[in-house]
């Protein structure tokens, strides 16, 4: 029986990939700063569940959480790093203490996760890491700077290790979701939200993010998963299309 990790897994995204995860038989690993809403979770889905308190902003908290999941559940097979924030609106009319959140969660906790996890993964008989980036990452997105500046640095991160990880037999991959129904999308201050709309579920990520952790991995798999029609069809363009046509096709987006 394999089984998966999940940060930020109380709510939102994370909760649904715990969810469905579960429903497939895994044993779910449920952390997350709000620790009463992880075990809530874990309580509700069952004995396979595990809930605990994880800060991804720190390293020491990482390696508390793993060693107790791993002590549970026998191995990690699938560590998630989901937990993340958004802030939107003029780059300057943002508070630099909300910047500098961003880059500890968004970035500094995916860093985090991915070596404090390696450990373990290491030892397993199976192993794989599943990111969470973003369609933001395709092109850098006006309102959502520092945001997308983030998962643009979880992108990298996710090529880099999906190549130097190869010697551990460990694929690292991610998602590239557009906007998704959560509360971190309420009220969101960006014109590209208004114009691109929100069409995709949590329960729509998690399904792609079970898929990845059941693939097949060859040389060719793609070290990317854009998700949704829209997202699918944007990461296309702007692999084909040049520079200057990405920026104003952009441009037009962001425009009030």
């Amino acid at each position: 029986m394999h089984s998966i990790f999940i940060s930020g897994a109380a709510q939102g995204i994370g909760a649904a990939v715990a969810t469905l995860f579960y429903q497939h038989g895994y044993k779910v690993g449920i952390y997350d700063l709000n620790h009463d809403q992880a075990i809530a979770l874990a309580n509700q889905l069952g004995d396979r569940a595990k809930g605990g308190l994880l800060d991804v902003a720190d390293y020491a908290s990482w390696q508390t959480a793993l060693s107790e999941f791993n002590a549970w559940a026998g191995e990690m097979n699938i560590l998630v790093n989901n937990a993340g924030v958004l802030y939107s609106g003029d780059f300057d009319q943002s508070n630099i203490q909300d910047h500098h959140r961003t880059i500890d969660i968004n970035i500094k906790g995916v860093v985090n996760g991915c070596h404090a996890a390696l450990p373990f993964l290491k030892k397993a008989s199976f192993a794989r890491v599943i990111n969470l980036s973003s369609a933001s990452a395709i092109y850098g997105q006006a309102d959502l700077a520092s945001y997308s500046m983030s998962k643009f640095a979880v992108r990298g991160l996710t090529e880099s290790l999906d190549i130097e990880w190869e010697k551990y037999n460990i694929r690292v991959l991610d998602v590239m979701p557009l906007f998704v129904q959560t509360a971190m999308v309420k009220d969101m201050q960006a014109e590209s939200i208004k114009k691109m709309g929100v069409h995709l579920s949590p329960e729509d990520v998690a399904a792609e993010i079970l898929k990845l952790a059941g693939l097949k991995t060859t040389m060719w798999t793609a070290t990317h998963r854009p998700i949704g029609f829209k997202g699918k069809f944007l990461f296309k363009l702007s692999r084909m299309s040049p520079q200057w046509f990405n920026r104003y096709s952009n441009l037009l987006i962001a425009k009030k």
